[in-house]
């Protein structure tokens, strides 16, 4: 079956360019602000950038530009042809919506900060009146490409209303020239230190999305924009994976697009391309992971569990290790004891006792005499309170088995005591329901917390993690974008809460589910209120709402 090659799954080539200066306080970077009426992204900090134009790949640009040829900038990006067309579309989007220009005279100098074109072209490039080619002709300009360093590549995932397969850049801003906003598809403009744009997003002050959080933490590590410059021509970025990839689904040979699910997995399992992976969760069937990992998945599919449970089984010299054996299901334990057969299972972990996890350790220790790692339900009643375990994790923690060693990371925020586990040797986290595959996590106050949740999610970003091994689903590659995607994400919605707050409150849950979620069918409404429950009571904390009698309010 070939993919599906319609507008949502072709995504459109893009640039983007990160413009940086020095300080006597260090780096800066320009982020400008997205209007929030924009399609994609809307309210969000973002460098200058967009969409490759035809008039970017001009055939006669050849005459303006210095430092690359067609073939040259190509071979950067790892494309056969119009890479050009990437690095013009950077200084013409940098102009357009940042004012500022990338180009020098015939005598080899900056575009002078007086320079008449600064005031009076910005506007006819960006309406198409004219282009750089011209531009560069009339003012006798020319286009240094080879001051322009590559530095990331990003295809937006299926869903989103527009897709991109975006290059990353960075450049030195000139001396002298002045950035501003255009006041249309931008509305603010800062120059901001990597750090503070950071910290920025850690606290909700200003919304980033993931490839601009990984390009700021790039830019962060350096002191001088001649350092970020000259990485920049060192170190060539890994082209993000465009191409489909065959795999197994339901007996047959199937087309996997990148985006999807089961992409990420089957390219790992099947580096060779020769369709032997599977592309769909089949329960009750082994998937081998890694030399010391594999994943069994419990029958038990459903609106919260996805395809089911996944159990984890990592095996060593010394014994094995079982990650969340799931609901006390029937097929589930015998499967398991098959597999351990000739082998001693040492422990047990438990993620944490939501009652699709954990019941199942109880009878698999009887079976095995393992012992349970993780920590006892809250006294809610409502997850599984018999789970008692013989070691209770803190923090950090390690686990050390034959040649392997878990790390185990307290990670509250779906539930109190949650835990993952971080495999040191292969760089797998098993994530529980900390971090799920097609879908947000459920943070359901009391014992679920969103700022606990946001805090949970940020410190994985300190740890060496390659896949992540989730509760529900595949294996997920680029975790540090995982992570990025899905704090963007609730941030987002926090500020879909404090517009209902502020344009739809004073009112009670009821009242404002259906405005801070009305991006979500009503049909899901009850579950997404208790998300929205998180949300006000993390504004609550963040002294941003109040409370009185079931009814909530904006009080800054």
């Amino acid at each position: 079956m070939a993919a599906n090659n319609n507008d949502e799954m072709t995504p459109r080539p893009a640039s983007t360019l990160a413009l940086v200066r020095n300080t006597l306080d260090g780096v800066e970077v320009l982020m400008l602000q997205r209007t929030h009426q924009a399609a994609f992204l809307p309210g969000f900090y973002v460098f200058p950038g967009g969409a490759v134009d035809p008039s970017d790949q001009h055939p006669e640009l050849d005459e303006v530009i210095t430092g690359h040829n067609d073939t040259s900038a190509s071979a950067l990006m790892g494309i056969d042809h119009n890479g050009i067309g990437y690095l013009v579309a950077a200084i013409r989007e940098s102009f357009e919506e940042a004012g500022i220009l990338l180009a020098q005279t015939s005598q080899g100098e900056p575009v002078s900060p007086s320079h008449p074109l600064l005031a009076n072209a910005r506007l006819p490039i960006a309406n198409g009146d004219t282009d750089l080619l011209a531009l560069c002709r009339e003012h006798d300009l020319k286009l240094p490409l080879d001051r322009i360093g590559y530095i990331d590549h990003w295809v937006t995932p299926p869903g989103p209303p527009r897709r991109f397969d975006t290059r990353f850049f960075v450049a030195a801003a000139p001396d002298g020239q002045t950035a501003s906003h255009d006041g249309e598809e931008t509305i603010d403009h800062c120059w901001l230190s990597p750090a503070q744009a950071l910290a920025d997003h850690q606290s909700g002050e200003r919304l980033f999305g993931a490839p601009t959080l990984s390009v700021l933490r790039r830019l962060a590590r350096f002191r001088n924009c001649d350092e970020i410059l000259a990485d920049a021509m060192q170190q060539t970025p890994t082209p993000f994976p465009t191409e489909p990839w065959p795999a197994q689904r339901q007996g047959d040979i199937v087309s996997v697009a990148p985006g999807q699910p089961a992409y990420s997995e089957v390219r790992k399992l099947d580096p060779r391309a020769q369709g032997t992976a599977h592309a769909e969760i089949r329960p009750g069937h082994w998937v081998q992971l890694s030399d010391t990992v594999s994943r069994l998945t419990v029958p038990n599919p459903g609106m919260m569990t996805g395809p089911g449970t996944n159990t984890y089984l990592i095996e060593t010299d010394e014994g094995a290790i079982a990650i969340d054996p799931g609901p006390d299901h029937s097929d589930h334990l015998p499967a398991l004891l098959e597999r351990l057969e000739g082998q001693t299972l040492r422990y047990i972990l438990v993620t944490h006792t939501h009652k699709d996890h954990s019941p199942g350790a109880r009878a698999l220790k009887a079976a095995t005499g393992a012992t349970l790692w993780g920590i006892p339900a809250p006294a809610d009643g409502l997850q599984d309170t018999d789970f008692s375990p013989e070691q209770i994790p803190v923090d950090g923690e390690r686990l050390q088995l034959g040649t392997v060693s878990l790390k185990a990371l307290h990670t509250p925020g779906h539930a109190s005591n949650h835990l993952c586990f971080l495999h040191e040797q292969d760089n797998i986290l098993f994530s529980g329901d900390h971090i799920m595959q097609g879908s947000t996590v459920v943070i359901n106050p009391p014992d679920g917390d969103m700022a606990d949740y946001l805090t949970s999610l940020n410190r994985l970003l300190g740890e060496t993690i390659e896949w992540i091994a989730p509760g529900h689903g595949f294996l997920m590659a680029y975790p540090d974008m995982v992570v990025d995607f899905l704090v963007s994400h609730r941030l987002g919605r926090e500020r879909k809460v404090v517009d209902a707050l502020k344009n739809n409150g004073p009112g009670t849950l009821a009242d404002l589910t259906p405005h801070a979620y009305a991006d979500v069918s009503p049909a899901l409404h009850p579950v997404a209120s208790r998300s929205l429950l998180a949300h006000l009571i993390k504004l609550q904390k963040d002294g941003r709402a109040a409370e009185s009698d079931g009814t909530w309010q904006l009080i800054r």
